[in-house]
């Protein structure tokens, strides 16, 4: 397949090669600036564009991009893909849904048992010599509450259910009928009925700060929030207040409003774990996602129908 490729995420290198081995010719550009001079030097030759959700492409870089014919994002969100300027364009956008979901759905529990157990200051207390038994909350038979129930969310669901006998909940766009889990109607009436919340949910405008100060007072002093999804989906300034103030027993975290940035006041609370967005990240998951990059692209070159599309809103 003689056609281009612009690369800006950093993330699957080591599966890179399978593109290259269908006949890709790849430009990586992974940091800021190598984006910007690859566009510069390459905009007119590039026919697709491999990005991620946080990374997007802009309604300008489109414009530059005279050949672009698809562009392919890597993970469930693409909250910062110009889907208008695409779609002025004509320009097909997939994404990858479901490649990583057993990835961030390991590590969604990870987090929660973690930040629940406590494991990180156990950990550091017994490694300075300290034998501190703290008596902390189970996880089994607990209640947990899970925005957007997606792939990700579905894998979190099953964990949880089967590996942890607890009761699941649910708040997504639309109830999901197939699903033997309980809807709820709003983030509010989800948080009043979990002991955990667990937020796996794209970012964008719709989903923006769904997560605040009432969410999270509903959620209560005995609760715990994870976000596996986007930052942006919970308030990080009522979520310092809610830590801080024990409106909330604790969180764990893996994304944040300004990434690689993470907020001092974050770092300094006792009571929250932190992981540099890491929850999609595993060999198998770089490999699966490179996988269903490959196959949109030789689908959508040879004109068979997509795997993953994303249709612009109206």
């Amino acid at each position: 397949m003689n056609k281009t490729v612009l690369v800006l995420v950093e993330t699957v290198d080591d599966y890179l090669p399978l593109l290259e081995q269908a006949g890709y010719q790849l430009v990586r550009a992974p940091t800021p600036q190598q984006r910007v001079e690859a566009i510069a030097r390459h905009g007119d030759t590039i026919d697709a564009v491999l990005t991620r959700g946080p990374l997007g492409l802009t309604a300008d870089e489109i414009s530059v991009l005279t050949k672009l014919q698809i562009i392919c994002v890597i993970g469930a969100g693409y909250e910062q893909v110009d889907l208008a300027a695409a779609a002025a364009r004509g320009i097909t956008v997939t994404n990858g849904a479901g490649a990583n979901a057993a990835a961030v759905a390991d590590h969604a529990m990870a987090l929660l048992l973690a930040v629940v157990r406590d494991i990180p200051r156990a950990d550091a207390s017994t490694r300075r010599g300290e034998w501190n038994r703290i008596i902390s909350p189970a996880v089994s038979g607990k209640r947990l509450g899970i925005l957007g129930l997606g792939a990700v969310g579905m894998a979190i669901a099953k964990r949880a259910a089967l590996g942890f006998d607890m009761q699941v909940s649910y708040h997504n766009r639309k109830p999901r009928p197939e699903v033997a889990y309980e809807y709820c109607a709003s983030p509010l009436t989800l948080a009043q009925a979990s002991d955990f919340l667990l937020v796996a949910t794209p970012g964008g405008a719709d989903t923006r700060q769904l997560i605040d100060k009432p969410v999270l007072e509903a959620l209560g002093p005995e609760g715990f929030l994870v976000n596996i999804g986007r930052a942006s989906v919970v308030s990080t300034a009522d979520l310092v207040e809610a830590l801080r103030s024990g409106a909330i027993a604790g969180a764990g975290l893996d994304v944040f409003d300004d990434e690689p940035a993470v907020p001092d006041d974050l770092k300094a609370l006792g009571n929250v774990v932190l992981t540099p967005h890491v929850a999609g990240q595993s060999p198998d998951a770089a490999r699966d996602t490179v996988q269903l990059v490959l196959k949109n692209l030789q689908a959508f070159f040879v004109g068979e129908p997509l795997l993953t599309p994303v249709t612009a809103p109206l």
